[in-house]
């Protein structure tokens, strides 16, 4: 794609600066805890609540801090991205709300509600067949057309930046934290994350802490949570390479991508361990919260409860205050998970 201004290099500052940019757009979204789920998960959990965010999604963050840092001659041309879910609506608003144009590509086949919102917040819609090369190809040409630069749902330096603000906020409000779990799908928020957690690094690949770094005073532990039928994390951390999304099952369905080139080499070398959990776990802890802490949260979302959960996470009792970063509470009430598993 053209124009994309960004370096590569990603650093605790970036996503300082990010913070700073966004501020005054974004939501600053409220640490929740539960003490009935305390008591299930034999600790202090710590819901970083971004279903709660702008557009009901951690994505506005990095949508808004990509579109306010393009500079003027640059923004006036617009911006494009390819997505069918969150971070279209993200694009939408942030552009609107800078005064630019959008123009959003979603495949034919996504749902009439998404479609519906991206253009209330300002956005042209195109649709393309539901592939992923299609969705590519479309960007391209409106990219062309328009001289619109391209902004990735996540795999965009900007962009994830922008999505580590949400740990930032979370590691300033509770204090010893000793550890962090993300969801994962593209990557961009586990990336961000792992930025905003350990003040530095990033891509170059350095996982230790500077005594000058102004992050931490100790390490915080961070894990990664995807499905089981989306497991290209947990595959390529256990294997040390980048294995790609073929074929997701899954009902968390904004963590059916693949990781990026620029996600990834973050994730390898900062996260400690991705758990996996069944689409039935994911219900169960979607419907946990949605019954004991009132909030509504998505299933990508309730991904993260589910590890917490899992006899396998529990095997860490080191871990004694974990904060859980909820990505987003953009659900179809038509299509409760819970209804349908019992029908």
């Amino acid at each position: 794609m053209n124009h994309v201004l960004a370096s590569n290099e990603l650093t605790y500052l970036d996503v300082q600066d990010a913070a700073r940019r966004i501020a005054p757009l974004i939501h600053r979204t409220p640490v929740m805890t539960c003490s009935m789920i305390d008591r299930m998960a034999g600790r202090k959990l710590f819901f970083k609540c971004e279903n709660l965010q702008k557009v009901g999604a951690f994505k506005f963050r990095g949508a808004c801090n990509a579109v306010f840092k393009l500079p003027d001659d640059i923004a006036l041309r617009g911006v494009v991205t390819h997505s069918s879910g969150n971070h279209a609506q993200a694009i939408a608003l942030a552009a609107h709300m800078r005064g630019i144009a959008a123009h959003v590509i979603m495949p034919r086949t996504s749902s009439a509600v998404k479609l519906r919102a991206v253009q209330e917040y300002g956005g042209t819609v195109y649709t393309c067949e539901p592939n992923q090369r299609a969705r590519e190809e479309t960007a391209s040409q409106v990219a062309e057309k328009t001289g619109a630069t391209f902004i990735s749902s996540y795999n965009h330096p900007d962009v994830i930046a922008g999505q580590g603000t949400a740990a930032l906020e979370l590691i300033a409000e509770i204090d010893d934290l000793d550890a962090i779990i993300a969801p994962i799908g593209g990557g961009g928020l586990m990336a961000g994350t792992c930025i905003a957690a350990v003040g530095g690094g990033g891509a170059s690949g350095s996982s230790s802490l500077r005594s000058s770094d102004p992050a931490w005073g100790r390490r915080v532990r961070l894990f990664g949570a995807e499905p089981a039928g989306a497991d290209d994390a947990a595959r390529s951390l256990q294997a040390g390479e980048l294995i790609p999304q073929t074929s997701p099952n899954t009902i968390a369905d904004g963590l059916r991508t693949s990781m990026g080139d620029l996600t990834w080499p973050i994730i390898r070398d900062h996260v400690e361990r991705v758990f996996t959990v069944s689409d039935a776990q994911i219900i169960t802890a979607m419907r946990l919260v949605w019954e004991r802490m009132k909030i509504i949260i998505e299933p990508s979302s309730a991904t993260v409860l589910a590890v917490a959960l899992s006899d396998e996470f529990k095997a860490l009792n080191d871990l004694q205050r974990v904060g859980l970063i909820i990505s987003g509470g953009n659900v179809d009430l038509d299509q409760l998970p819970w209804i349908h598993a019992s029908a």
